[in-house]
């Protein structure tokens, strides 16, 4: 599998099964209807280790453009790969959005509520403060990001190579997306992955969707911006204390 098929295959896991249980809590007459928070952050990060464990022996699996570029102004990982592998989580992202829409269809349709629709596909402010919300996500990607330079190994160089998680790092990571679901996340629901958002964020938009009202594009760069900055940041951080 090449580098780019694993990070689209492995982001595309992880937004089916993250939005997937989303759904599952928030639509009308599932199964998992209304049972809660820690269900959607359990069910978020095993849904990273999912697909971590998927991608990691072929790309390393960033799956998210801020752990990509993290990496990168760290120099653990080469800039010639970003792009490629940033097409490849946004289009992952894109699909993985795409097929929980016809898992959950009949729900779709079930569900008269536009905000429990959206957020089956992105994430919102629980108080709309844009200062306050973007602190949310750069703090939030800050902490992913350092944490991540360590669970890959301090030593790791620029290289040609994949370098990222590798599959032995999908326990670990997962416990971390999972931490920072249940501390962090109730501001923004912690988003702290481009892709993740703006991807199913596009799927909202387009699909014809029963009552699903707009797709907030005035909050999107919230959660583009906010990860990308507090991946630079953890990124400078760390060669920081490395030098």
């Amino acid at each position: 599998m090449s580098p780019f098929t694993a990070e689209l295959i492995g982001t595309m896991l992880i937004i089916l099964l993250g939005d997937g249980v989303v759904a599952n809590v928030l639509l009308k007459d599932t199964k998992g209807n209304n049972s809660g928070w820690l269900v959607i952050t359990t069910a978020w990060a095993l849904a990273v280790f999912t697909g971590v464990t998927v991608a990691g022996p072929y790309s390393g699996a960033h799956l998210n453009p801020a752990v990509t570029i993290g990496l990168a102004v760290a120099g653990k990982f080469p800039w010639d790969g970003v792009l490629p592998y940033i097409l490849a989580q946004f289009i992952g992202a894109f699909l993985g959005a795409f097929v929980v829409w016809l898992m959950y269809f009949d729900h779709f349709k079930r569900t008269n509520e536009p905000g429990a629709i959206l957020s089956v596909f992105c994430t919102g402010p629980a108080v709309r403060n844009y200062v306050s919300n973007i602190a949310s996500e750069i703090i939030g990607a800050f902490v992913l990001i350092f944490v991540i330079f360590y669970i890959t190994g301090a030593e790791i160089t620029a290289t040609k190579t994949p370098v990222g998680l590798g599959s032995v790092g999908a326990i670990p990571v997962a416990f971390l997306v999972w931490v920072i679901g249940l501390s962090l996340g109730g501001t923004t629901g912690y988003a702290i992955n481009p892709a993740r958002d703006l991807g199913p964020r596009m799927v909202h938009a387009l699909l014809p969707i029963k009552n699903k009202g707009g797709s907030d594009w005035r909050y999107a760069w919230i959660p583009v911006v906010g990860p990308i900055i507090g991946a630079v940041c953890a990124a400078l951080l760390f060669k920081y204390l490395l030098s």
